[in-house]
Formats: C-alpha cells, sequence, structure tokens
C-alpha cells in the first residue's frame, strides 16, 4: 500500500507540472522532454547503484516499456484533446483496474479477494464522482476518443501486469523499482520519439517553440521529470513487485484526487463539492483495501 499511495502522490506532482507544460509546448514535446530526462536520472541510478540492463525478467521490462510508456501514452495523449482531459482521465483510470486485474488472473493466475475487489470499486465510484465533467464539454467528445482512451487503459494495464510477469522471472531477487523504471523506459522512449519523428515529417508546419518559452518551462520539465517517470515510477514498480496489479492500479487510479490540493496551492482554484464527496468516497475505498487480509 505504502509505495502505491506514493506514486498517486508523485504522480500528482508530475500532473501539475504537466499541465504548464503541455499547453506551452505541445503534448507530444513536453512529454518527450520529461521522459528523456527521466531515463538520464534513472540511467544514473541505474548504472551505478542498481541491475543496469541485466536481470532475468528484462525483456519483460522492455515490453512493459513498449505497452505502458509507449502505446499507453500515446493513446492517453491523443484521447485529450477528443473527450477532455476530465473523461479522458476519467476512463484511463477507472478501466485499468479491472483489466489489469482479469488480465493477471487469466495470465499467472493471481486473484483478488471479494473484499479486495469492492474496496477497489469503492476507490473507482469515487474517483467518477469526482472527475465526472461537465454539459459543456459534450460537444467535443468524439468516438475516436472513446477508443483511444480505453487503449490507454489497456496499455496502462498491459504494462503493469507485464511487469509483474517480469518480477515473478526474477525468483526473489527482484530488482529495484529504479532500476525496473529505467528498463521500461527503455522500451517506451523510442517509440514516442518515433511518434514525434513522425509527426515533425507529415506535419512540418506546426509552430516552432521558441528559446523563450523552453527557458520559462524548463524548471516545471524537471520537476514532471524527477517526480513523474523517475521517482514515480521507481515507487510504482516497487509497489508491483509486491502487491497484485489491481490493488496497485486502484490505489494509484487516486492521483487526480490528490492533483486538486496541490493545483488549489498553486493556482487558488478550489475544488467543487463534488470533487470533495469524491475524494472522500475514494479515500473511504483505499482504507478499506489496506483493511484487507493478506495486504
Amino acid at each position: 500500500m505504502l509505495p502505491a499511495i506514493a506514486t498517486a502522490l508523485l504522480f500528482a506532482v508530475s500532473a501539475a507540472s504537466a499541465a504548464r507544460t503541455t499547453k506551452a509546448l505541445g503534448p507530444v514535446p513536453a512529454n518527450l522532454a520529461r521522459l528523456s530526462l527521466a531515463a538520464v536520472w534513472l540511467g544514473l541510478w541505474a548504472h551505478t547503484f542498481g541491475s543496469g540492463l541485466r536481470g532475468p525478467g528484462l525483456g519483460w521490462m522492455i515490453a512493459s516499456g513498449i505497452v505502458g510508456f509507449g502505446l499507453g501514452d500515446l493513446a492517453l495523449y491523443a484521447a485529450l484533446p477528443r473527450l477532455g482531459a476530465h473523461l479522458a482521465v476519467l476512463i484511463t483510470q477507472c478501466l485499468a483496474m479491472p483489466i489489469g486485474t482479469l488480465l493477471e488472473w487469466a495470465w499467472v493466475g493471481t486473484a483478488l479477494t471479494i473484499q479486495q475487489w469492492l474496496a477497489s470499486i469503492l476507490i473507482l465510484i469515487g474517483i467518477g464522482i469526482a472527475l465526472w465533467p461537465g454539459r459543456q464539454a459534450q460537444s467535443h467528445r468524439t468516438k475516436a476518443g472513446w477508443v483511444l482512451a480505453v487503449l490507454a487503459a489497456a496499455g496502462q494495464a498491459g504494462g503493469a501486469v507485464i511487469s509483474r510477469k517480469a518480477y515473478m522471472l526474477q525468483s526473489g531477487l527482484a530488482i529495484d523499482g529504479g532500476t525496473a523504471a529505467y528498463q521500461r523506459i527503455i522500451g517506451g522512449l523510442p517509440v514516442l520519439m518515433g511518434w514525434a519523428l513522425t509527426q515533425a515529417i507529415v506535419h512540418p508546419d506546426n509552430r516552432r517553440i521558441s528559446k523563450t518559452t523552453w527557458r520559462d518551462k524548463w524548471p516545471w520539465v524537471v520537476v514532471n521529470s524527477i517526480s513523474g517517470p523517475a521517482l514515480g515510477v521507481a515507487c510504482y514498480q516497487w509497489a508491483l513487485s509486491v502487491a497484485p496489479t489491481g490493488i496497485v492500479l486502484a490505489i494509484v487510479a487516486m492521483t487526480p484526487l490528490a492533483v486538486i490540493p496541490i493545483e488549489f496551492m498553486l493556482t487558488g482554484r478550489r475544488p467543487s463539492r463534488l470533487s470533495l464527496v469524491g475524494g472522500l468516497v475514494a479515500i473511504a475505498g483505499a482504507i478499506g483495501l489496506g483493511l484487507t487480509k493478506g495486504h
């Protein structure tokens, strides 16, 4: 539970900083910049204190990065303008948990108890209450956006389950979270680089980002890279090494709720009543999940 909670908090800091870079730089450059920097931080850790690019589960970790970091993130970023941020994140977070749980059960036989299912569903209900979008966003939704959001959820779930498979191959000698995150990012970063190159070729007239904009937003890119794909994913991998996918994804799904107080501190934007009610329901589910036997 503790590493999953730490993941949600770190991802919330990453999301708040990403909101300040994505609008100014564009989703692809902002994501590419944060992942590239994170690869540097994680590489320094993995090759100095960790296992580097070694271990019996290396191939699975790289595959996990391709599915989660690469395909999953690309689908989510593509869904955002087609559905709006609230609905895209809502679908991704709420579907990733059941998809991941069922995938892990079908592949490796790990199943959640009834109590764990009920507590996880309570978390997802709370998230749904807090993030449900208003009517004003309905005109911007497209069928492609719904499909992309579901694919993003499947990518997040699939990446987590593949990581769990990698840990099972290590026979009790599991690599640390930072090394696992590094191995995953090695798989995901080339996918994003390939997509960025394709976009540059297909849309050569896209606006160029000025040096002033990069200079102004660079501190937020650094914060995003450290809190999200570096420390955040390191804690995420730590959580997956000790707990089933479904439990980890249910806790991590609370990330958008953790963003609310951070945004309030940064911008003064007050949370809505629904956000507060949903947050309380999700917290109740998290407490229930923590009290379930075995985890």
